[in-house]
C-alpha cells in the first residue's frame, strides 16, 4: 500500500520541509542536498550512506521526506522501504533509480511496496550544472507536491465540491481513458484488476513515466489483470477488451483509420512538461469518438488532462476525477473536480464499479 489517504500536510508560516538524503555515492549525497538547499522551503537535515543508518537517523532527525537510493550496502532501498512504511507509515519516501532495466524494475517493485514517487538519475550529465539543474526541476516539484505551502491571509478557499445525480449516459460510450501519474502503479494495480475479463470497451491510460518503466508496468499488470495489458505500439487496433499502456516519451493518440481506430504515437512537444501527456490522449479521443468516452483522472501532480477533459466534457463525456482522501497527491483529479467538470469524485475503490455502470457492463 502507498500512502493514498494521507492528505498533504500544511505547512505552517516559516516552516520548512525537512529531507533526509539516503545514497551510498559520497557525490549524489552532496548534489541533492545543494540542489534541494537552495530553495527556502527545504531544508536537509541529515545523511546516511544505507538503509541501515538511515532507520537509525529517522527518529533523530524526524524527517518529512526521505529520498532513497535503489542499490545500497548492508542495507538496500527496498529493504529500506519495507521497515518504513511498517516503523514510519507517515514518512514521505521518493526513490533514485537509474535508467536501466534492472532500476527500472526495482523502482517499479518500490511503487508497488508504497514509495510516494521517484526521481531517475541521469548518466553522463555532462556538467555538475546540468546535474544541479535536473534536481531541482525534477526533484524538488516531487518533494512539494505533498505539501500544503502556507497561502497568504484572507485568500477564500473554493466551494465544496458537490456530486451531480447521475441520470444515464448520453451516448453509449465506446471507450475507456485513464490518465494518471504520482501514485499511479498502485492504483492502476488495485483497479484494473476489477475490470471483468469480458468488458466490452477498449481501455487506454496515460501513466507520467520514463522508457523501459512504462513497460515494466504493462506487464506487471498484464500479470494480475483479467483483460490483456501491453505497452502500445504505433499502428496497434484500439479493440474492445484491450488494455494499452503509452510508452514513456512518447505521446499516445488515436486516429480513424475508416475501419476503425488505431493508436498513434509521436514525439510532438511536451503538455503540461510531460510526455506521454493525458491532455494529448483525451484530445484526440474526443475527434474519433466525440462524447462516447469514459474518461478517468487518478492521482498525479499537477494539471495535465484538464484540457483534455474540458474538451471531454463538452462533447458529453462522462468524466470520473479520484478524490483527495484516497489520492497520494490531488493535483490532476483536483483540477477537474474544481473545475466543475467531474461527474462523479470517488473514492479509488469505487471507481470500478462506476465505470462499469457507464459501461452499461
Amino acid at each position: 500500500m502507498g500512502l493514498s489517504g494521507l492528505n498533504k500536510r500544511m505547512l505552517q508560516p516559516g516552516e520548512r520541509i525537512r529531507v533526509l538524503v539516503v545514497d551510498d555515492s559520497v557525490v549524489i549525497r552532496r548534489l541533492v542536498t545543494h540542489a534541494l538547499e537552495e530553495d527556502p522551503v527545504l531544508e536537509v537535515v541529515g545523511a546516511a550512506s544505507n538503509g541501515a543508518i538511515a532507520l537509525q537517523r529517522i527518529p533523530q532527525l524526524n524527517p518529512d521526506v526521505l529520498t532513497l537510493d535503489v542499490e545500497m550496502p548492508v542495507m538496500d532501498g527496498i529493504e529500506t522501504l519495507r521497515r518504513i512504511r511498517s516503523e514510519y507509515p507517515q514518512l514521505r519516501v521518493i526513490m533514485f533509480s537509474t535508467l536501466t532495466e534492472r532500476g527500472a524494475a526495482i523502482t517499479m517493485e518500490a511503487l508497488t511496496l508504497g514509495a510516494d514517487d521517484y526521481v531517475a538519475k541521469a548518466s553522463n550529465e555532462g556538467s555538475l550544472d546540468r546535474s544541479m539543474a535536473r534536481l531541482r526541476d525534477e526533484l524538488i516539484p516531487k518533494i512539494k507536491q505533498f505539501f500544503v505551502l502556507a497561502t497568504r491571509v484572507g485568500v477564500v478557499p473554493a466551494p465544496p465540491w458537490v456530486a451531480p445525480v447521475f441520470e444515464g449516459m448520453k451516448v453509449r460510450p465506446k471507450v475507456l481513458v485513464i490518465g494518471v501519474s504520482t501514485g499511479g502503479p498502485t492504483a492502476l494495480g488495485a483497479i484494473l484488476p476489477q475490470i471483468p475479463a469480458g468488458f466490452r470497451l477498449p481501455v487506454l491510460v496515460v501513466q507520467h513515466m520514463p522508457p523501459l518503466f512504462t513497460r515494466l508496468l504493462a506487464e506487471r499488470l498484464n500479470s494480475v489483470c483479467r483483460l490483456p495489458v501491453t505497452e502500445a505500439v504505433h499502428g496497434d487496433p484500439v479493440t474492445p477488451g484491450q488494455i494499452l499502456i503509452a510508452p514513456g516519451d512518447f505521446h499516445m493518440k488515436v486516429a480513424s483509420n475508416g475501419t476503425g481506430a488505431r493508436v498513434c504515437l509521436d514525439q510532438s512537444p511536451q503538455l503540461n512538461s510531460c510526455r506521454p501527456a493525458v491532455d494529448a490522449l483525451f484530445c484526440s479521443i474526443g475527434e474519433v469518438y466525440g462524447g462516447a468516452v469514459i474518461a478517468v483522472i487518478l492521482t498525479g501532480m499537477g494539471q495535465d488532462g484538464l484540457r483534455g477533459a474540458e474538451i471531454l466534457k463538452a462533447r458529453g463525456a462522462s468524466i470520473l476525477a479520484q478524490d483527495e482522501a484516497s489520492s497520494v497527491v490531488w493535483g490532476m483529479p483536483g483540477a477537474v473536480a474544481n473545475a466543475s467538470l467531474a461527474d462523479r469524485v470517488l473514492p479509488l475503490e469505487e471507481v470500478v464499479p462506476e465505470i462499469l455502470l457507464r459501461a452499461g457492463a
